[in-house]
């Protein structure tokens, strides 16, 4: 039996047959109900069996640019928009696991935070809040940690623009920084290549 089977068989028993589990590529996702995310967790962690002691990664998902695989015309969208994905290892019993929990609403998507369980989940909600707006319920300090203070947006959003809503410079009469509506008009720029005659011939 190989250690994907083993895990299997572990998260089958502990948390019983009706469980979303899928196996792709060797690797196994738990899909988990928002409602659940910090219990199971807490049961990943806990169990003799089981002893996720470490969360390793956790980030956002923007599913609204999703297509199905076989890319058709006809292919539908995702369920559901926001998802949270984390990254658990056991270093006891040497194996991985992905968990995954879609946000039951796309307009303000909501999941418990995991910081009481793995301390290392802190900065990787809080990025997943700047980023994506996801909002980890409990967390000891939710704000931003890598857009500025006046940021406008999300910018991992599938709609969020490239070029911004606002932009930041140096006002000298003022004296100081400040923000203002984006002023680069929208372009496509296409590359000149210029070439010398009888480029890559050899020439003796």
């Amino acid at each position: 039996m190989t250690r994907s089977e083993t895990l299997k068989t572990h998260l089958l028993a502990v948390l019983g047959d009706t469980i979303d589990l899928v196996e792709s590529r060797g690797e196994l996702t738990l899909q988990l109900a928002p409602d659940r995310w910090a219990d199971v967790g807490r049961i990943l962690r806990d169990h003799a069996e089981l002893r996720f002691e470490t969360l390793i990664d956790l980030c956002g998902v923007d599913y609204s640019a999703w297509k199905a695989p076989t890319y058709g015309p006809d292919h539908a969208p995702h369920p559901r928009r926001f998802a949270v994905v984390s990254h658990l290892l056991s270093v006891t019993h040497n194996w991985r696991l992905r968990v995954r929990a879609y946000a039951a609403d796309d307009e303000f998507p909501v999941v418990a935070s995991l910081v009481d369980l793995w301390p290392s989940a802190n900065w990787y909600e809080r990025e997943a809040f700047d980023l994506f707006g996801i909002v980890f319920e409990g967390h000891p300090d939710l704000r931003r940690i890598l857009t500025d203070y006046g940021f406008i947006g999300h910018p991992f959003r599938k709609d969020f623009p490239i070029s911004g809503h606002v932009e930041m410079r140096y006002d000298a009469q003022q004296k100081r920084v400040i923000y203002q509506p984006v002023t680069i008009e929208p372009r496509e720029i296409t590359p000149r290549v210029v070439r010398e005659d009888h480029y890559g011939i050899e020439r003796y």
